[in-house]
């Protein structure tokens, strides 16, 4: 899509005559400031001399009316080759002394023809916006999993409020059906081109790019650097929208300029954007960080820093349950549980590696009243448990040595980058490392394997794919270690995935910089992708770290490391379960599972006799005494997502009943608190066992 022609119209003014018309205000200048020219017809020509030395529709007309600071309204005509171009007549003979209709012209026989006595040709709109617009440039535009964006340098502001504008213009220009057509170009000729045409962002994309791999795409008069591929044609295009404007620092980094950042999606059909416009909708109801404020989960506080989420008891309790079933399912694979500080020596990340990767841009050092002893908020608990695992000698019998921990670590991210729990600088990991005999390697990778299939069943994620992440052949300088273990690593992940017949694709350059993973990826209940859930296999800190256990041949061997985090972390989880389930959570995960509601005040005692019963068992129960009435407290209650409501009064009080109201079900009858705890029992039990995998011994 031409960007260059959608992001610039202001506003459409009328169509006319087979042609468009746009007018477009640059308002740059202030009427003193303008220049010396006789005005005829600016607003429909450009700002033009009477002399011809500036011909009307020209380039230099257009750029003249931009400095003047006066809006320019422009025709804009279709050629016979499907290119747009600006002019004020339908046909040529007034200007260029040749007869004929515009429309009956193909751009290469226009590009022939001047304007009057001078050598100014017939421009494209996209040459005449770029002469309205001069400075604008352009960043990175890839596709992404739902859709497109593109960064934008304008020194006229895009807001929200532009998006619809933009849209419309964009279907218009895609019913022209242009081609988008791929020319490869030596890198030589793209610096040359885009260092003529002032483009920075560009310039330095290809500076990084190798010569032969260059390639542009043009469509219409705008020519872009893109790898492709692409639509044969605009005209594919029946339905866009553009979605949100963003601010986005150039390649990631802070300390470069903030450029605009416009997200957009495309459909071949519109009935395919209504039904992503309905799940967006269905993704706003669903947003974590609304349901985490309705259900009184988490909280964040500018004092206490962006991006350190605060739990607030309901949201710790359903934390703490989290952790209690992985810890539960974890002891039966044999894990041995430990607790690491929060912080380290620097010379730990140094030899571990993560300082090169993490230093730079994390947190400041820790300094020490010992001068130059320096510490680190830790961002990966890894090398802590290297240093667990060589406190004391191992023999082989030992191995495998499990370690698990839900460690929390602290990464520097960029204010702009954090959202909600998604994204934060203090997360807390299910992390557990293994240190494995190569014997043992295939095996312990498939049981944890097991372990993560099993959460996902337990917490109906039941469409995932296995994403096998290789590091990047082309550049192993950001990767440790030597050849021959990325091999074996990577040669063993893709062998465990295919002996538990997992659905997996390949992915290279997602490896971590120590090894290459398998990760999980998940879509929700309304069909976004997630990453949860990630193991690894490391060759590498073991010897970074000097591991060795002694063999059976008495000599001294190195153990191989699996790294692994079923949930990822604790906050990205409970985030992406938030939205799975739109904070209808499983029974036995509910931080409130049971709610009373007495019918009136006389029946409060009772109530809290039945809410005591049952927290006895625990089955997590609260009474609503506010005195309003009960069909509005079963309203609100319903809408926290408590999975049942018990209704009592003056007949379950006398016979020891409650009236049970399920979520989403209704009204289930009349049980003794007996018949209740053992329902309620029994529902959980069966939630959690029904999903249990045979266990590999």
């Amino acid at each position: 899509m031409n960007w260059k022609t959608a992001c610039k119209i202001v506003a459409p003014a009328a169509a006319c005559a087979g042609a468009f018309a746009f007018l477009v205000a640059p308002g740059r200048a202030t009427r003193a400031q303008k220049a010396p020219f006789l005005y005829r017809n600016y607003a429909h020509r450009g700002l033009h001399t009477e002399d011809g030395t500036v011909p009307e529709n020209s380039l230099p007309a257009f750029r003249a009316a931009a400095e003047a600071g006066y809006a320019v309204e422009m025709d804009v005509h279709l050629t016979a080759d499907d290119q747009l171009v600006v002019f004020h007549d339908d046909t040529l003979e007034r200007m260029c002394g040749v007869p004929g209709v515009i429309d009956d012209f193909t751009l290469a026989e226009l590009r022939a023809l001047h304007l009057g006595d001078t050598d100014c040709v017939i421009p494209t709109f996209a040459e005449a916006l770029e002469a309205l617009y001069p400075g604008i440039k352009f960043g990175i535009g890839p596709a992404i999993e739902n859709g497109f964006y593109y960064d934008v340098d304008s020194p006229v502001p895009i807001t929200e409020a532009d998006l619809e504008t933009i849209e419309k213009k964009m279907i218009e220009l895609s019913r022209n059906k242009e081609q988008l057509i791929r020319t490869e170009v030596s890198k030589a000729d793209a610096l040359k081109n885009f260092t003529e045409k002032g483009d920075p962002y560009k310039v330095e994309l290809i500076r990084d790019l190798e010569d032969g791999t260059i390639s542009f795409y043009t469509n219409g008069a705008f020519t872009d650097l893109c790898r492709g591929p692409h639509l044969p044609n605009t005209g594919l295009i029946k339905a866009i929208k553009l979605t949100s404007v963003a601010g986005a620092y150039w390649r990631g980094n802070e300390k470069n300029k903030m450029l605009t950042r416009i997200y957009g999606i495309s459909f071949p059909k519109k009935s395919m954007l209504d039904e992503y416009l309905a799940m967006m909708e269905e993704a706003k109801k669903r947003d974590h960080r609304k349901l985490g404020k309705e259900l009184e989960l988490f909280c964040f506080s500018q004092r206490v820093g962006q991006g350190l989420p605060l739990w607030l008891p309901k949201g710790a309790a359903l934390r703490d349950r989290l952790e209690q079933f992985l810890r539960g399912v974890q002891k039966e694979y044999g894990y041995q549980q430990v607790i690491t500080p929060h912080i380290g020596n620097k010379e730990l990340y140094v030899t571990s590696g993560h300082y090169a990767k993490y230093g730079k841009d994390s947190f400041q050092p820790i300094h020490t009243p010992i001068e130059g002893e320096e510490y680190l908020l830790k961002p990966m608990n890894c090398p802590h448990h290297c240093e667990i695992y060589r406190s004391k000698p191992r023999s082989y019998k030992e191995l495998p040595v499990r370690l698990a921990e839900f460690g929390t670590v602290y990464r520097y991210e960029q204010s702009g980058e954090l959202h909600g729990l998604t994204r934060v600088r203090g997360f807390t990991q299910d992390d557990a490392h293994m240190f494995v005999r190569p014997d043992q390697l295939l095996e312990e990778f498939e049981k944890v394997i097991d372990i993560v299939l099993y959460i996902f069943k337990t917490l109906k994620f039941d469409n995932y794919t296995a994403q096998i992440s290789l590091r990047d052949p082309n550049n192993k300088e950001k990767y440790i270690g030597s050849d021959e273990n990325w091999e074996k690593a990577e040669s063993a992940i893709i062998q465990a995935a295919k002996e538990k017949g997992l659905n997996t694709v390949i992915e290279y350059g997602e490896a971590a910089f120590y090894g290459p993973k398998l990760d999980f990826m998940v879509r929700d209940a309304i069909g976004r992708k997630w990453q949860l859930g990630t193991i690894q296999v490391d060759y590498n800190l073991p010897e970074r770290f000097d591991l060795t256990y002694k063999g059976a041949d008495d000599k001294m061997h190195r153990p191989i490391m699996i790294h692994r985090a079923p949930f990822g972390s604790m906050e990205r989880f409970v985030a992406v379960l938030l939205e799975h389930t739109g904070g209808k959570f499983p029974l036995w995960l509910s931080p409130d599972q049971v709610v009373v509601l007495p019918i009136s005040e006389k029946f409060n005692d009772y109530a809290e006799k039945v809410s005591a019963y049952l927290n006895k068992y625990d089955i997590r129960s609260q009474v609503d005494d506010r005195n309003e009435k009960i069909g509005r407290k079963i309203r609100d209650n319903e809408l926290k997502r408590i999975p049942y409501l018990l209704i009592v009064g003056e007949k379950e009080e006398a016979e020891g009943l409650v009236s049970v109201r399920a979520q989403g079900e209704g009204d289930k009858g009349q049980m003794t608190l007996e018949a209740f705890r053992d329902y309620m029992t029994d529902l959980v039990s069966h939630e959690i066992d029904a999903n249990k995998m045979e266990q590999k011994n």
